[in-house]
C-alpha cells in the first residue's frame, strides 16, 4: 500500500539549505513486509533482458548511517525483484556533478532513477526535464514534475520514540543534539525528539549544536564532544555518520543513533537508534514503473508502514520507559496518538498549537522554530 501526502509546494527559507553487550542486535531490522504490495513474482517476463534502476549517494554506502541505509534499500529490490538490475553511484556531491552523473546512469539504460539527498532536487529536475521517459524520485525534496516524484517519512515519529527513550535514561537532564543542516525535516525531528524528551522527563533539556554538514565524521564527533563537556550525559544526531556515538562510548555516556541501527559503534553507549527501512518502498516505485502505473506524487510513509521505526533497545533501558515506548509507537501506527498534538509551546513557552489541535503536515515541512524545552537557535 501507499500513502501519498501532499509536500508544500515551496520552502520559504529553503535557501539556507546549503557481538557486543547491552545491545540487543547489531544489524538493521529487516524491512517491514507490509510496507508495500511486493510483487508475487518477478515483473519482466522470464528471459526478458533485466531492467536497469538507478541510485546515487551523497556519501559511502559504508558510511553506516544515511548512504548505508538507502543501499540496504537498493540491495532489497534486486532480493526481491530478480529481473531487475540496480547500479549505484556512491560520494557523489549536491552539485551540478550530480546532473552528469544520472545523465550518465541513463546513458547506462536506467528506466528510473532514485536522487537520496536533498541538495540533488534541481539538478534532477533539470535531467527530468531533458528525459521524460525516464522515471525519477527524489529523497526529502518538494518539486515534481511529471515524470519526477519526491518521497521522504515521517522520520520525525521514530525520533519521539528515541526522545522517550533519552529522557528516561538522562541522570544531569541535559542532552545534546548534534544537527545537520537548518531546513524542515532536521529540525521537525529535532522537535519532535525534545517532545519525547520531555513527556519522559520534564526537567530534562536539549542542547543543540549545528555542523552544517552531513558527512563529516571527525566534526560531528567534536560536536558531540563539546556538548558532553557542557553537561550532556546523553548524545542524539541528525548526521550521517557514527561519530556521535563514538564521542559518547568514549565519554561513558549514552547515545541515540540515527538512519540505522548503530549499537555496532557505541555497544555500551548506543540506547537505540531511528532506522529507515527504504527496500519495501523501492519495490514498490520500481513497480509502479515497470507495470506502468507511475504517476507523480509525495510519499510520507510512517510507522504504520514500517519505512521508519527504531532499533532493538539496549539492555540498560529501564523496562518502564521500553513499555512507555511500546505504546506510544502502538497509538501512533493505530492513529490514536499525535506527536504534533497540541497543546505545544515554543522556546519562549507562548502556546503555538492549542490543546485540542496539530500541526499540519504543510506546517510540519515548513517547520522552522523549536519547540520548548531546546536550547539553542535556528541560524539565519
Amino acid at each position: 500500500m501507499r500513502i501519498y501526502h501532499k509536500l508544500i509546494a515551496v520552502f520559504v527559507c529553503f535557501f539556507l539549505v546549503l557481538s557486543i553487550s547491552g545491545c540487543a542486535n547489531n544489524q538493521p531490522e529487516e524491512p517491514a513486509e507490509d510496507v508495500s504490495e511486493e510483487p508475487t513474482e518477478a515483473l519482466v517476463a522470464d528471459g526478458e533482458d533485466q531492467v536497469k534502476v538507478g541510485f546515487i549517494f551523497l556519501g559511502p554506502v559504508g558510511d553506516a548511517g544515511w548512504s548505508y541505509a538507502h543501499d540496504q534499500g537498493r540491495k532489497y529490490v534486486e532480493e526481491k525483484m530478480p529481473n531487475v538490475e540496480t547500479v549505484y553511484v556512491e560520494n557523489v556531491p549536491d552539485s551540478s556533478d550530480s546532473e552528469r552523473v544520472m545523465t550518465e546512469l541513463i546513458e547506462e539504460g536506467c528506466v528510473a532513477i532514485f536522487a537520496t539527498s536533498f541538495g540533488y532536487m534541481d539538478f534532477m529536475m533539470n535531467v527530468a526535464e531533458k528525459n521524460p521517459d525516464v522515471a525519477f524520485f527524489h529523497c526529502s525534496g518538494y518539486k515534481t514534475a511529471d515524470n519526477m516524484s519526491t518521497y521522504y517519512a515521517r522520520m520525525y515519529q521514530a525520533s519521539y520514540l528515541t526522545g522517550l527513550t533519552a529522557g528516561g535514561m538522562t541522570e544531569t537532564n541535559e542532552i545534546g543534539f548534534v544537527a545537520a543542516h537548518p531546513i524542515p525535516i532536521v529540525i521537525q525531528e529535532i522537535n519532535a525528539f525534545a517532545i519525547g524528551v520531555r513527556e519522559a522527563n520534564p526537567d530534562a533539556v536539549v542542547k543543540v549544536v549545528w555542523t552544517n554538514t552531513w558527512f563529516d565524521p571527525a566534526k560531528e564527533k567534536d560536536a558531540a564532544k563539546s556538548l558532553l563537556d557542557a553537561g550532556a550525559d546523553v548524545i542524539a544526531q541528525h548526521q550521517d555518520t557514527y561519530g556521535p556515538q563514538q564521542a559518547a562510548e568514549e565519554a561513558g555516556a549514552y547515545s541515540i543513533g540515527f538512519n540505522a541501527d548503530m549499537c555496532e559503534y557505541a555497544p555500551h553507549a548506543n540506547l537505540t537508534s531511528a532506522v529507515w527501512n527504504w527496500g519495501p518502498y523501492y519495490v514498490s516505485a520500481v513497480s509502479s514503473v515497470l507495470d506502468g502505473s507511475f504517476e507523480c506524487g509525495d510519499y510520507w510513509g510512517g510507522l504504520e508502514d514500517g519505512i521508519v521505526d527504531i532499533a532493538p533497545m539496549n539492555d540498560v533501558v529501564d523496562s518502564e520507559i521500553v513499555s512507555l515506548v511500546e505504546t506510544r509507537k502502538s497509538e501512533i501506527m493505530d492513529g490514536t496518538f499525535d506527536v504534533f498534538a497540541g497543546p505545544i509551546k515554543n522556546q519562549d513557552g507562548e502556546i503555538v498549537v492549542p490543546a485540542g489541535e496539530s500541526i499540519q503536515d504543510s506546517d510540519i515541512n515548513s517547520m522552522l522554530w523549536f519547540v520548548e524545552g531546546i536550547e539553542g537557535v535556528i541560524p539565519e
